[in-house]
């Protein structure tokens, strides 16, 4: 088929390369390029390096001009596949194809429409998720839906881990919607239920909030796995100021009602330190004080970095 592939991401590149290897050509849309923060170099997407390496027509579009729709249209594109695009993609683009366009999502829509449903639903605590394919529609991740696959999240995933588990799940899926288009049998169906959102992350979403449960703060670390992380800001103790990064972290307990929430505890047993939350304990394993190298909670106790009743904001 001739498809007419939006991307960006190291996650687009996966469903990318699938497409090329299995003999579909290809035209991809990419965003432009950015500037590294350092050295003001730009910085070239996965999607438009692998795009390079094999030869594949793409483009970088600012604004979908005239010129741009012009462009599209002359691939004739059979049908058009988005996945972490990273743009509003207007409907003068997305109903070029012949069999129109669609998207694969990571959540069971219409829960976690937007840009970051697998952190959210972690950070929710959700025990399922899984994969839709759907059509591109002028609101949000909200047109009907091709196919959706169900997937359990276990307790120890963090958004690396589920990521890891969608993909697959979402190449298949998009591999079993082209087929059905190419025999004539792709049909769709509105979403039901009132939609949840998952927008963007902002580096803030990354502040512990010790008044909450433990639970809250651990699941808060499994969503924020890759960025931003979860952090917290030293309120009493000799690091007052001081922004620390919690690398790795365990639930301690989930029951206890703590008063003084955000104090730092010690415990001999595992030679780690604990912060109360309002309801249970976290167990500290690795952390990352501000522009230093992680270490082991061990290594900052033994560094007396920290002394019993040293607190959290």
């Amino acid at each position: 088929m001739k498809i007419l592939f939006f991307g960006t991401s190291f996650i687009s590149k996966v469903y990318l390369e699938n497409l090329h290897k299995n003999n579909h050509e290809v035209f991809v849309v990419t965003v432009p390029d950015k500037r590294a923060l350092r050295g003001q170099k730009f910085i070239y997407k996965h999607v438009k390096i692998y795009a390079i390496k094999n030869n594949i027509n793409f483009i970088q579009p600012k604004e979908f001009t005239y010129d741009v729709i012009n462009d599209i249209k002359k691939f004739y594109p059979d049908i058009g596949v988005v996945v972490a695009y990273g743009k509003i993609i207007p409907e003068t683009i997305f109903n070029i194809p012949k069999y129109k366009t669609f998207n694969i999502h990571f959540s069971m829509l219409p829960k976690y429409r937007g840009a970051a449903p697998v952190e959210y639903a972690l950070c929710n605590g959700e025990h399922e998720t899984g994969v839709s394919s759907f059509y591109i529609s002028e609101k949000l991740d909200a047109g009907n839906i091709i196919i959706q696959k169900k997937l359990s999240i276990n307790i120890n995933d963090n958004a690396k881990t589920l990521f890891d588990k969608l993909i697959p799940l979402g190449v298949d899926i998009m591999n079993e919607t082209l087929r059905l288009k190419q025999s004539a049998l792709l049909g769709s169906v509105p979403q039901i239920g009132y939609p949840s959102f998952a927008p963007i992350l902002k580096k803030e979403n990354g502040i512990v909030n010790w008044s909450r449960s433990s639970s809250y703060v651990y699941n808060q670390f499994r969503g924020l796995y890759i960025w931003p992380g979860i952090y917290s800001v030293v309120s009493k103790g000799k690091l007052i100021g001081k922004r620390i990064k919690f690398i790795e972290i365990e639930i301690f307990d989930s029951t206890s009602i703590n008063k003084n929430f955000g104090e730092i505890c010690f415990t001999n047993e595992h030679k780690k330190f604990i912060v109360l939350c309002a309801v249970g304990k976290i167990l500290i394993i690795k952390l990352q004080l501000e522009s230093k190298r992680i270490v082991t909670a061990l290594d900052f106790i033994y560094g007396r970095q920290f002394i019993a009743g040293d607190r959290f904001f």
